[in-house]
């Protein structure tokens, strides 16, 4: 009503005072809010809004800068001032088209750096700035040759997720925030340059890279890697970047891209972004995967050599509809990026490997999800769905409540209204919402009208997005596989005796709930008997590895000199989840003087973003 009442007294405006053209743009756009308030952004997107950039820049290694001009086109609502986001940056200087213009940065956050506010007027339509990054740029990991897997050349990659874009761009970094561009990066001679966008397949001499991304993407999905790397396709829309010595392993673990592809697909509807590649880094990066458009970017951990964790690259593909296509408005919502992910992952691993080993994944993101509600038992606002970050890194928000409650509240859902019909209402959400935003108010309410009224469905939506813990109503999840792994260990533990016959064909998701469910009371003895058995300790599955190093923590085992094995895997194996479970293990067995010493060493080697987990974690300071 409010909206017709409105409308009606501008076409009365007009009618009777002959109101200016401008002046009806403007009360039109002050009654159309096209972006909700945003708690880790200083932009003002109401008023002017990046559409596009155009980035030029040069990589130095040298210098261990980029350098370069970020050329934005804005949407501007007549206004006199375009804020970005800049953090850790050297601003050199501004124009509004093609002028030099005056800017001002802001007091600096910790969390959020600076406001940088461009003088423009009402009827600019472009902004440059000119920029380098400096040695306190978050977003960049620089890496020497001896950091690489073939130890020849320097690396760079960036990390954007989740307000890290502001450290190596200048940029309204809010997801709800949607761009397309054009880059032209300059690098040394004789390395790659990949972006995430339309890539090179084959080295260019001069080192001059041109990239385009056509489709709209938030902003914390800007991303590039330079390095000495190569191209291999595994089908004409789905291939691989590695290091040269890789390159084969890689593309034989992920030989199955394409079969993943036909199978999002095939539920969800058509790929909208083309080519979907991934490409593998240095071990230091901080993920197992980031979902970056037509290019993830992946940590070689999961390159095991019998593609037994490949269901992250079925999850980094499901983002392409949950988080690339449909995206969360702001990081309070970020379940809406990564609870649809994991439930997608689940369905792409049950078309292509069958339930048994979807049930085993979805059971482990269940006892993921309890030990983080554990955890966070004296903070029970923090196990919600829906967040209030406000005032907080969104960082905090990246954790199982959104990716594990999130499925599993998916999951129920499903259950309660059938498969069929929960397939065909995620079809046409993706479809209906490509491109574009969602907030988790705005989801419940598309929910409401589109599956649960049609179909007289009662369901606990509200307890499940804005209480905390789990609902009654949830999802029992079950696995035949499992239950054998546990009677398996019962047995171990009364007879300190095990048939080595009948792992031969575990799956690694069955040594980690195997290893996982060690009771307290598991002596020492025992855990030499299953490594002078398996092997454990030198286990080249990274998962497995990095939970049996986690349990000998916990029970102080130290046979089979384990200790100087866990150093050289916490200094060569950056990846956050990998890299936190083990220290929070020396922590919880009161070994922190242990953990330090190691951490000390190895610290040089991680992002930014896996310091400062393990700088709070430890208590470390420099």
């Amino acid at each position: 009503m409010k909206l017709v009442v409105q409308s009606l007294l501008i076409i009365g405006c007009l009618i009777l005072f002959n109101c200016k053209e401008e002046q009806t743009s403007k009360a039109l756009s002050e009654d159309t809010i096209a972006y909700v308030d945003e708690p880790h952004s200083f932009a003002k997107p109401n008023e002017a809004a990046i559409t596009h950039l155009d980035l030029e820049i040069s990589v130095d290694f040298d210098r261990s800068v980029i350098s370069g001009t970020a050329t934005y086109t804005i949407d501007n609502k007549n206004s006199e001032t375009l804020v970005l986001d800049s953090k850790f940056l050297s601003i050199k200087e501004a124009k509004a088209d093609g002028v030099k213009t005056s800017f001002k940065l802001g007091e600096h956050h910790e969390q959020l750096g600076q406001a940088l506010g461009i003088d423009i007027k009402p009827t600019t339509r472009t902004v440059s700035i000119t920029y380098e990054t400096t040695s306190q740029t978050e977003a960049l990991q620089w890496l020497s040759p001896q950091q690489t897997a073939d130890k020849t050349n320097p690396f760079l990659f960036t990390q954007g997720q989740a307000i890290l874009t502001r450290t190596w761009i200048p940029i309204q970094d809010s997801p709800q925030l949607r761009i397309t561009y054009n880059a032209k990066v300059k690098v040394p001679p004789g390395l790659m340059a990949v972006m995430s966008a339309e890539n090179p397949k084959e080295r260019i001499k001069d080192g001059l890279y041109s990239f385009n991304m056509a489709q709209p993407i938030s902003p914390y999905l800007m991303a590039l890697a330079v390095g000495d790397f190569d191209y291999k396709a595994v089908s004409s829309r789905t291939g691989v970047y590695a290091e040269p010595s890789l390159l084969d392993k890689v593309q034989n673990e992920f030989s199955d891209m394409e079969k993943m592809v036909a199978a999002a697909e095939a539920l969800y509807g058509t790929y909208a972004w083309d080519q979907f590649d991934v490409i593998v880094l240095p071990p230091s990066f901080p993920f197992g995967g980031m979902e970056n458009p037509r290019l993830t970017f992946a940590t070689p951990t999961v390159v095991a050599g019998d593609k037994s964790l490949t269901s992250l690259i079925a999850h980094e593909l499901a983002h392409s509809w949950s988080g690339n296509l449909v995206t969360n408005a702001t990081w309070n919502d970020f379940w809406l990026n990564e609870g649809f992910t994991v439930y997608f992952e689940m369905r792409i691993m049950e078309a292509l490997y069958g339930k048994d080993r979807a049930n085993m994944l979805a059971l482990i993101s269940r006892q993921d999800l309890e030990e983080e509600l554990e955890g966070f038992k004296n903070n029970p606002e923090a196990t919600m769905l829906k967040l209030d970050l406000e005032g907080k890194n969104p960082d905090d928000g990246m954790n199982s409540i959104a990716y594990d409650k999130g499925y599993l509240f998916l999951r129920t859902l499903e259950e309660t209204v059938g498969r069929d019909r929960f397939d065909n209402f995620l079809k046409n959400y993706f479809t209906t919402h490509a491109f574009k935003t969602m907030t988790t108010e705005r989801f419940v309410n598309y929910l409401n009208e589109h599956l649960l009224e049609p179909n007289a469905i009662n369901f606990n939506t509200n307890e499940w997005i804005y209480n905390s813990g789990i609902p009654e109503n949830q999802s029992i999840i079950r696995s035949d596989k499992f239950s054998a792994v546990e009677g398996l260990l019962e047995t171990f533990i009364k007879t300190n005796a095990i048939d080595a016959e009948i792992t031969q064909d575990w799956t690694p998701q069955e040594w980690v709930h195997f290893i996982r469910n060690f009771p307290i009371e598991m002596t020492i003895e025992q855990f030499a008997a299953l490594d002078n058995t398996f092997n454990l300790t030198n286990s080249t599955n990274s998962y497995i590895a990095m939970v049996w190093y986690e349990q000998s923590v916990k029970h102080n085992y130290r046979g089979n000199d384990i200790d100087n094995t866990i150093t050289e895997f916490l200094n060569r194996v950056g990846r956050r989840w990998y890299v936190s479970t083990i220290f929070k293990a020396f922590k919880n067995a009161d070994r922190v003087d242990e953990a330090l010493e190691i951490y000390k060493k190895s610290r040089s080697n991680y992002h930014s973003v896996t310091v400062n987990t393990i700088d709070a974690m430890l208590g470390y300071s420099e």
